[in-house]
């Protein structure tokens, strides 16, 4: 009993002190963005929403924001179709050359994002369309496709196939079969991945400091722009959104479909 006890103090431990370490940033900078001072500090120097306000304030920095949710939309309304059908298709069928599919879904983590990117660049350079914000949603996309398709693929694993089946028999075709029986099936995958593809999308930034200029900076750059010079509480400010902004995704997720169907997704 003892010894029990003892295992689960020193678990205990070791979650607390895990988690003390990963909110450890994310507790600076909140505590840094409503400083009463000029500089970050923490502990912060008193207590004030100046920062906020300026953050609301500067119209750079709404301009940004809505370039990053443009780029964001793009993204993710290119990963809804091609994700969900390349998850249904390695899930559901015998595909040629799996094992590239495979090794395409390790990409992001085993290519240099800086690769990518300058490959990206030179590829729309030559296309011309280097200048605009939907190339940077484009590379957003293809840098972060795998993440949703593995949603819709641990959607489509749980599918049963006598479903469809008997939507076949009774003589559905396949477009009805699919948009009625297969898709819901898999819209919690296809939910979670779409989700994650709009907080990545949003939070990019080395792919668009590659992709566009001075003027169509999305936050992230706008940001990294400003660091260079001086770094204000503002911009914990503006970290601070941006962790919101992760949450509230989280919170929806949770919500629409729970998070153990995004943890089985990873």
């Amino acid at each position: 009993m003892t010894g029990t006890r003892g295992k689960s103090l020193t678990l205990g431990a070791l979650v607390a002190f895990s988690l003390l370490i990963l909110s450890a940033p994310t507790l600076v900078v909140l505590g840094a963005s409503f400083t009463g001072g000029n500089i970050i500090a923490f502990p912060p120097d008193g207590f004030s929403l100046q920062w906020y306000a300026k953050v609301a304030g500067a119209s750079d920095l709404r301009r940004a924001f809505g370039r990053s949710l443009w780029v964001a939309f793009v993204c993710t309304l290119i990963a809804i179709p091609a994700g969900t059908l390349a998850g249904l298709a390695l899930a559901k069928y015998r595909v040629r050359f799996a094992n590239l599919f495979q090794v395409y879904l390790l990409l992001p983590f085993t290519i240099p994002l800086i690769g990518s990117g300058i490959g990206l660049m030179l590829v729309f350079g030559e296309a011309g369309v280097l200048g605009s914000l939907w190339p940077v949603g484009l590379a957003a996309c293809v840098i972060n496709l795998p993440f949703m398709i593995w949603a819709v693929t641990a959607s489509a694993g749980a599918l049963d196939p006598d479903l469809e089946l008997a939507a076949a028999n009774c003589g559905a075709p396949p477009l009805q079969t699919f948009l009625l029986v297969t898709l819901p099936a898999v819209l919690p995958g296809v939910i979670t991945g779409s989700l994650l593809m709009f907080i990545l999308a949003l939070n990019e930034f080395l792919v668009s400091l590659l992709l566009v200029d001075a003027r169509i900076v999305t936050l992230p750059v706008q940001i990294y722009n400003s660091i260079r010079s001086i770094i204000t509480p503002d911009l914990a400010a503006v970290s601070v959104i941006f962790i919101a902004c992760a949450a509230a995704a989280i919170l929806l997720l949770d919500r629409l479909v729970g998070l153990d169907i995004f943890l089985k997704s990873k």
